[in-house]
């Protein structure tokens, strides 16, 4: 009688550990139904995180849906292996230069318009935990960048407590094309943007489903570097994305005042005159025509067509615009830029100061000041930290002040200034753009450097304030080093050095220089 009883048990358990993936401790496990279908994903090497790589947030954007908004995922029946990741958006093949090795780009292969996945890893042992999500998207320049990057892994800061999330979204060309009679198909009367579409679909996707992973709807982070930082500066602005996050984290990356390559194509009127330019540049009558072009065909025109435009649906208005009057989404920022973000490569100490003279005119002798050149070694380091000033410092700034003055929520603002470990001078770009990456998600083991005990404890350091900051509104926490709050008084940044600490912004003089001059244009 006894063994009548406990086989049929037995047996049924054995069923559902296979056909659900659950333990019988009830730890979460590779095979969980979303709403579209059962996804399959695997166990990193010791069991403790669950990883699942090209899940499909929205349909393939082929054929008919190139220049589409983002349409939905078609269910599927059988359960979907979600163990590696899915091609990487189109663009040129990657190769690398000057401080981006291989490990700053995608894999040569595969690349297709076929993109539209995201990857997940959690190491929430039951489902009903609730974790912060951090949701991470890519930079390069909106032309060349994805998901599989090996730096933007998320074991490591799965291990430290949230649900990581990264997706692909469509670039160049295939994210930023507009025309009129694209504007005339879409439902909302306006075209381009499809690549921040694709992030607000990727957006609504978790919210739907990342609860099956572990994660808090209720409780998400969007963080980006780069153009993935410019993302987040637009999410933060859009209406269509309000509701879907409630963290917002920016590396190096935002656009409130503009130069003239810019203006050019950020409004709708002037992107679609633009598209209409190059369809009859390449004999096209129609749009139906441009869609029978191959991908590879459509790569030429890629850095034509690579920047976010006013459409009046997306982004209604610039973020300068938005934030002035207070209609951003009130969140709060975790924003900063890097010491030695871009470099301007050489320049004569003469060329620089006529290039001075010329541009800033009145103001030349206050940016000769802020920006010597007494020689060409120096002028060559002006143009540099005048780049990193004009590109991401100044714009982050206003981005602090801006928030601070007509919202509530904390900003923090960081200084990434350490220098990378190299192993030959010639591989030294210092605190270059993107190298506090590796960093701030706990990544040193995906780059190869001559890491130091330095190096280690940083980037134990600045990913706990990550995860503190997803987790909470508040980086601070533990026994971190006290990361004060930026505020109109003190406007305090927290410097990413061999020490770390907050100070007053060591750049403060030039931020107001700049000011200076985009006031008077």
């Amino acid at each position: 009688m006894r063994k009548q009883i406990i086989y049929p048990v037995v047996a049924i358990t054995i069923v559902l550990v296979i056909s659900f993936g659950f333990r019988s401790d009830k730890k979460m496990k590779t095979t969980v139904k979303i709403e579209t279908g059962i996804v399959k994903g695997t166990e990193n090497e010791s069991g403790e995180i669950n990883i699942f790589k090209g899940i499909p947030f929205a349909a393939p954007p082929l054929g008919e849906l190139r220049w589409k908004a983002p349409q939905p995922v078609q269910p599927w029946k059988d359960t979907l292996n979600c163990t590696a990741y899915s091609p990487s958006p189109m663009q040129v093949s990657p190769e690398p230069f000057r401080c981006w090795s291989e490990e700053f780009l995608i894999p040569k292969e595969p690349i297709s318009e076929d993109c539209l996945y995201l990857n997940i890893w959690t190491g929430a042992e039951k489902i009903e935990e609730k974790r912060p999500v951090l949701v991470y998207i890519y930079g390069g320049a909106f032309k060349h960048g994805g998901s599989a990057c090996p730096i933007y892994d998320g074991e490591a800061m799965a291990e430290k407590g949230v649900v990581f999330v990264t997706f692909n979204y469509r670039l160049g060309i295939f994210g930023f094309f507009a025309h009129p009679e694209l504007s005339e198909e879409a439902e909302y009367n306006s075209s381009g943007n499809y690549a921040l579409l694709d992030m607000i679909e990727a957006l609504r996707w978790i919210q739907k489903n990342i609860s099956v992973f572990g994660g808090d709807p209720n409780n998400v982070t969007i963080a980006g570097q780069s153009a993935g930082a410019v993302a987040v500066n637009y999410l933060t602005s859009s209406q269509l994305a309000k509701g879907l996050f409630h963290k917002a984290i920016a590396e190096s990356g935002a656009t409130f005042y503009s130069n003239s390559a810019w203006e050019k194509s950020s409004k709708l009127e002037s992107a679609e005159k633009r598209g209409l330019e190059l369809t009859k540049s390449i004999n096209c009558n129609t749009i139906s025509d441009l869609r029978t072009k191959s991908a590879e065909e459509l790569l030429e025109f890629n850095n034509d067509f690579s920047s976010p435009i006013v459409d009046g649906y997306l982004v209604t208005s610039t973020n300068l615009e938005n934030y002035k009057s207070g209609k951003q989404h009130d969140v709060p920022l975790l924003i900063g830029w890097n010491k030695d973000d871009l470099e301007g490569g050489f320049i004569s100490k003469s060329d620089f100061q006529t290039n001075i003279n010329n541009r800033f005119g009145k103001l030349s002798g206050e940016f000769l000041a802020e920006y010597p050149a007494i020689s060409d070694d120096e002028a060559t380091k002006s143009l540099a930290f005048m780049i990193r000033d004009e590109y991401f410092g100044f714009q982050t700034y206003t981005w602090a002040k801006l928030h601070t003055q007509t919202g509530n929520a904390n900003v923090f603002v960081y200084n990434f200034n350490r220098g990378l470990p190299v192993y030959s001078s010639e591989t030294a770009f210092g605190a270059f753009h993107s190298g506090e990456i590796v960093y701030a998600y706990n990544n040193l083991h995906k780059l190869n450097r001559p890491w130091t005990e330095i190096d280690q404890q940083l980037a134990d350091q600045m990913s706990d304030y990550w995860v503190n900051f997803a987790s909470t509104g508040n980086p601070n926490g533990g026994n971190l080093p006290r990361w004060e709050g930026f505020n109109l008084k003190d406007e305090k940044v927290i410097l990413f050095d061999e020490v770390v600490e907050s100070k007053n912004l060591p750049t403060k003089s030039k931020m107001l220089l700049w000011k200076k001059y985009y006031s008077s244009q």
